[in-house]
């Protein structure tokens, strides 16, 4: 398996990226132990959730993390919700919360997504805005932006609005130009997801990579995040951690001589 990217000759290189730090104080633990004592070399930052503060204060103290603003439009969990940082009454359920899915779910009631919902693209422009210059305004470094689940592909003028966004941020998007690593694929149970991860680095040919995924801890706290489809969380997100920070996993990679990257070491190379 080869993948294209700005590699050189017999190069692999894998960018292992962390989404959701600030969602809540589980996700910032683990995304941190993740990059300190793993794999992970960028993270994803939520700008309208609860632990967002003390997100900002972990990621200044780890200034070689690199960091992307991952844009939130949805609060999906059932005993958790999150708020626009603006005022935009198409993005938000009668209580005043952004709408649990992007798309219809048939686990959800009618009426819980955005694409029920009569937003408007000023309203998403406001809203993305002021989440961006927040960020911007307390995280040093930042180099590009995500998409909390995907909402951009919702409409392809959300599309043309993020590309437009980066780039008047000077901001990156995406990864671009790698190929998705499987990790451990789907239907692994959570203790054989370790041996599946270094099972598929060893399948690795030269190339870049890209894998994502939600470091978190199964703490009480996580024991109360869930909602209809997605009920484990805390076991599912714990076992996140445990491969990212796996001494297996790291021996692998030293082994293949993988090179881990971020967002940061891609703009530097298109920029040569």
């Amino acid at each position: 398996m080869a993948a294209s990217g700005f590699t050189q000759d017999n190069e692999i290189r894998l960018l292992v990226r962390a989404d959701d730090i600030g969602s809540f104080h589980a996700a910032n633990e683990a995304c941190i132990e993740s990059y300190q004592n793993g794999i992970v070399r960028s993270v994803e930052l939520m700008v309208p959730c609860a632990w967002y503060p003390e997100a900002v204060k972990m990621l200044n103290e780890n200034l070689g993390l690199d960091v992307g603003i991952h844009l939130v439009l949805t609060s999906e969990w059932s005993n958790v919700k999150w708020r626009p940082l603006t005022h935009c009454p198409g993005l938000v359920d009668e209580n005043g919360y952004f709408f649990p899915m992007v798309w219809k779910n048939d686990n959800f009631p009618p009426g819980s997504s955005l694409s029920e919902a009569s937003w408007t693209m000023e309203e998403v422009e406001t809203e993305m805005r002021a989440q961006i210059e927040q960020a911007l305004r307390h995280v040093p470094k930042i180099t590009h932006l995500s998409c909390h689940m995907g909402f951009t592909h919702l409409d392809p003028r959300l599309q043309t609005l993020y590309v437009s966004l980066a780039n008047e941020y000077k901001l990156s998007t995406e990864a671009t130009g790698l190929e998705w690593f499987t990790g451990w694929g789907k239907d692994v149970r959570p203790e054989e997801r370790i041996d599946a991860f270094c099972q598929n680095l060893e399948k690795l040919g030269p190339g870049s990579y890209f894998f994502l995924d939600h470091p978190g801890k199964a703490t009480g706290e996580m024991k109360t995040v869930g909602h209809k489809g997605y009920e484990n969380v805390d076991i599912d997100r714990e076992w996140v951690t445990r491969v990212f920070t796996s001494e297996k996993v790291m021996q692998t990679i030293r082994k293949k001589g993988i090179k881990l990257i971020s967002y940061a070491d891609l703009m530097q190379d298109q920029n040569k």
